[in-house]
C-alpha cells in the first residue's frame, strides 16, 4: 500500500475557511494550523469532531537495561504493564480525563505474565515477538525474521484500532532501558554521534550517562553501514516493541489515519517509518517536547513542532494524551466559529473589526 499525503485540495479549502472565520487574521495561531492539518487528514471541511482517540502502549524489555543505562531495574517493565491493566498508571489518569481508549500489548517483555487470567494474558501477549531484545552494543536486538514479524504485528494492531473506529492514534511505550535503543535509532537516522543524542532517560546521574553514551557509541560502531538501511537499523539497534511501533505508525499513514506522537520512542519510530516510506510523517503531529535531546532532533528532521512543552519524561504516551484537548480545541474552532460573511455587519471585514 502506497502512502498518499493528506488531501491538498482539502487543505486549501480548510485554509480558506480559517481565513474567513470571524477572528482577526492569524489570531488562532498554531491552533488554526493544527485544524487545517486535521481537515486535510480527514478529507473534510469543516473537520469532524475528534471523538475516538486510541492509545496503544507497546511494552518490551531491552538487553541494555542489564548494563547500567537506567535508574530502574528491568523488573519494573512487567510491574508497569500490570499497572496499565489496572488503570492506575500516569497515562491511565490522563486517558480517563480526556476520553482516550488505552490498550497495552506485551511485544517483548521478559516474562510470561502467568499470574494473569487466561483471557487477559491472551489479549496482552497475542502479538508477542520474544522475551526481551538483545543488548545492542554486544549483538543485534532482533533477528531479521523477528524484525519483520514485529513490523507486521504493529501494522496489524493499527488495522485493529482503525477498524474499532479510531480517528486519531497514539503510540505509547513501556520498557526499562528503551531510551537507549531509541536514541541509537535517531543517531543512525540522522548520522549523529552518541554524544549528541544521549539523554538522561529516567533521570540517571553522570556516571550512568557516560555508560549510556558509551553503549550507544559501541552499538553504532557495531552496526556500521547497516544503519543506512532503516529496517536493518531496527534489527541491529532497535527492539521488538520499537519495531512494532514503527509498523503501527507506518500502517496508520498508509491508511490515512492521523497520529499524535509522544516522546522519544514514538518519535524515533516515526523517523524510522518515514525513512522506510518517505511521506509517512505527513500524517503525524507532535504531541509534546520531551526532555530527551534525540526527540527534538528527530522532530526537527521531520518538520514537526510540538504542541506542548511541559518538561515531561514519563513516557507511556502521556504527553500525547495530554495534548488531545488541544487537537479537539483546534477542530472545534474551525467547525463552530462563525464566518465573517455570516455576521451580517456591513463593516465586518473592515480594519480593526472585532478588535
Amino acid at each position: 500500500m502506497t502512502i498518499q499525503t493528506p488531501h491538498e485540495d482539502v487543505r486549501s479549502q480548510a485554509t480558506e475557511r480559517l481565513g474567513a472565520l470571524a477572528t482577526p487574521p492569524g489570531a488562532l495561531g498554531r491552533l488554526g494550523e493544527l485544524a487545517v492539518w486535521v481537515a486535510a487528514c480527514q478529507g473534510e471541511v469543516p473537520p469532524r469532531p475528534i471523538e475516538h482517540v486510541r492509545l496503544v502502549i507497546f511494552a518490551g524489555d531491552h538487553g541494555v537495561a542489564q548494563h547500567g543505562v537506567s535508574a530502574f531495574p528491568p523488573a519494573i517493565t512487567g510491574a508497569m504493564v500490570r499497572t496499565f491493566l489496572s488503570g492506575r498508571a500516569g497515562v491511565s489518569a490522563l486517558a480517563r480525563a480526556h476520553d482516550v481508549q488505552v490498550r497495552v500489548l506485551d511485544i517483548g517483555v521478559d516474562e510470561g505474565f502467568e499470574d494473569l487470567d487466561a483471557a487477559t494474558r491472551e489479549a496482552l501477549t497475542q502479538h508477542k515477538i520474544r522475551r526481551g531484545s538483545g543488548p545492542i552494543h554486544l549483538e543485534d536486538a532482533l533477528s531479521a525474521e523477528e524484525t519483520q514479524a514485529a513490523l507486521e504485528a504493529g501494522a496489524a494492531v493499527a488495522r485493529e484500532e482503525i477498524a474499532a473506529g479510531a480517528q486519531l492514534l497514539i503510540s505509547g511505550d513501556m520498557g526499562i532501558g528503551n531510551t537507549t535503543p531509541a536514541s541509537a535509532m535517531v543517531a543512525a537516522g540522522l548520522g549523529l554521534p552518541a554524544s549528541e543524542v544521549t539523554g538522561r532517560g529516567t533521570g540517571i546521574g553522570e556516571d550512568a550517562l557516560r555508560i549510556k553514551t558509551d553503549v550507544i557509541t559501541a552499538a553504532l560502531a557495531r552496526a556500521g553501514e547497516r544503519t543506512e538501511d532503516p529496517i536493518e537499523t531496527l534489527t541491529a539497534l532497535g527492539s521488538a516493541d520499537l519495531a512494532a511501533t514503527t509498523g503501527y505508525l507506518l500502517e496508520a499513514a498508509r491508511r490515512g489515519t492521523p497520529v499524535l506522537l509522544d516522546g522519544l520512542m514514538s518519535v524515533a519510530c516515526a523517523l524510522t517509518a518515514d525513512r522506510i516510506e518517505p511521506g509517512a510523517a505527513t500524517w503525524y503531529a507532535a504531541g509534546h517536547r520531551s526532555t530527551e535531546p534525540a526527540q527534538s532532533m528527530a522532530l526537527e528532521k521531520l518538520g514537526l513542532e510540538p504542541l506542548l512543552d511541559l518538561d515531561l519524561r514519563l513516557g507511556e504516551g502521556s504527553g500525547a494524551v495530554a495534548a488531545v484537548p488541544v487537537v479537539r480545541s483546534a477542530v472545534a474552532l474551525l467547525r463552530d466559529v462563525a464566518l465573517l460573511a455570516e455576521l451580517g455587519a456591513p463593516d465586518a471585514g473592515a480594519p480593526g473589526a472585532g478588535a
